[in-house]
């Protein structure tokens, strides 16, 4: 057998049922894995042994003695450290959170503790979670395990750097703005985006999120098979009160003509010859296994993310715009006074008038996937930026807000997207962008099971 931590969730879970492995073992295994290249990745920045390891002997007692284990039993999994873990600091990679202790686990935490899968530690984010390279004062910068000169991508990006290098084959993250997508995208692995409600959310640690974080910040999954993606959102999507937008809805939705959209350029974008390339590759998959595929414009993106990037800095000077400062991460400062630039501050009636377009937006969105259900279009205009280039100059900033249309334009209508690894250039990988309508996570990974292979460990 392979190292265990080489193994997907899926056959970690498998193995465990078929008595072939021990909880222990699995999560003994991903432990070494951190002590062997966590040092040089510094992807994970919270460790948990000791309770990892306590419930690892937990469930093999309970497994010993008849008991029927969750789903996810066995599995190593990390959590991002913007979301509450009863037992750690919520630091969300800020110096002024550093002690900002969890005593109840978010709903999106608990739910995977139900299905058995066993938290082996907290992974790395940017400083507020504001960018996608993954750097901060507090707990350093994180590494792509697949090139260092490349950005691991954020704000999940200890997450994606975790799960390509065997640090547990299921990371957690969090998504308004392409947080999950990008670093799957940017670390070589698939992430999964999911609906708007699907999972639920609540840190007890901070104030409840404004209107537009309601609307458009989600949490999901980041692995290394497509099969993975769908135990982990099995398991994350069980409803919670504590979240007024968390929806019981099944999770497999009416049969959908199987009708694809192609998007290579949309609404004009520039888009590399690699990315190119890989969205005909996976178009002409899709048609050889039987779908209909036609080259079509989605739906209005651009004036997505301008709607999106003024809620998000409105909501942003409100609450947060004098915590930046004081926190004094120069990273921080210097996208959060660049992102004002991009999008001035609305009045109250201004405010009002962009829910009104995002409502728009969502009709019309909502409208193209009736008559396509599924959406393939880049996960991002460029291949992954050479690292913290968002922060080397204004010129730089503004290629990479452009490059990034599809990353925040689309949870403003809270679709769920999922980022499919189908190759690489070198050493840099290359993927594609499956959308869908709102609940319909399942056409994306059918989908994502024909273009995405499961994805080997790095290093």
């Amino acid at each position: 057998m392979p190292q265990l931590y080489s193994l997907t969730a899926t056959e970690m879970r498998a193995a465990l049922g078929a008595g072939e492995t021990s909880a222990r073992a699995l999560v003994a295994s991903a432990l070494a894995r951190v002590d062997a290249v966590n040092p040089r990745l510094n992807a994970i920045v919270q460790r948990c042994d000791e309770e990892a390891l306590a419930q690892a002997d937990a469930q093999d007692r309970a497994f010993a003695a008849g008991e029927v284990l969750g789903p996810m039993a066995g599995v190593p999994v990390t959590i991002k450290v913007i979301t509450d873990q009863a037992g750690f600091a919520t630091t969300n990679g800020l110096r002024l959170q550093q002690g900002l202790m969890a005593t109840q686990d978010s709903p999106v935490v608990a739910n995977l503790r139900r299905a058995g899968a066993i938290i082996i530690g907290r992974s790395n984010t940017p400083a507020f979670s504001l960018r996608w390279f993954t750097r901060n004062s507090l707990h350093g910068a994180t590494i792509n395990p697949r090139n260092p000169d490349l950005t691991p991508g954020g704000s999940s990006g200890g997450a994606a750097a975790a799960v390509a290098s065997g640090m547990g084959p299921i990371g957690h993250g969090t998504d308004i703005a392409g947080s999950v997508r990008y670093p799957a995208y940017a670390c070589g692995v698939h992430g999964l985006r999911p609906s708007l409600g699907r999972v639920p959310s609540f840190n007890a640690t901070g104030a409840d999120r404004l209107i537009g974080a309601q609307l458009m910040a989600v949490s999901g999954p980041i692995a290394r098979s497509i099969a993975d993606l769908r135990l982990a959102l099995t398991a994350m999507a069980v409803p919670d009160s504590r979240d007024p937008w968390s929806m019981p809805v099944p999770l497999v939705g009416p049969a959908a003509p199987r009708r694809l959209a192609l998007s290579i350029a949309p609404e004009g974008m520039v888009v590399d010859p690699a990315i190119r390339a890989a969205l005909r590759q996976a178009a002409d998959k899709a048609e050889a296994a039987g779908w209909q595929v036609d080259e079509v414009q989605p739906p209005p993106l651009r004036e997505a993310v301008a709607v999106q990037l003024r809620l998000w800095l409105a909501e942003m000077r409100r609450t947060g715009g004098a915590a930046i400062y004081a926190e004094g991460d120069p990273d921080a400062i210097f996208v959060y006074e660049n992102l004002c630039r991009h999008a001035p501050e609305p009045d109250l009636n201004g405010f009002m008038d962009l829910f009104a377009t995002r409502s728009r937006l969502v009709r019309q969105w909502r409208a193209f996937f009736a008559d396509y259900p599924v959406l393939l279009c880049p996960v991002s205009g460029e291949l992954p930026f050479a690292d913290h280039r968002d922060v080397a100059s204004q010129s730089d900033f503004d290629a990479v807000i452009e490059a990034q249309t599809l990353q925040i334009g689309l949870p403003l209508m809270g679709l769920p997207g999922l980022t499919v690894t189908t190759g690489a250039v070198g050493n840099t990988p290359v993927g594609v962008q499956l959308v869908a309508d709102q609940f319909r996570e399942d056409l994306l990974l059918d989908l994502g099971d024909l273009l995405g292979a499961d994805i080997p460990v790095v290093g």
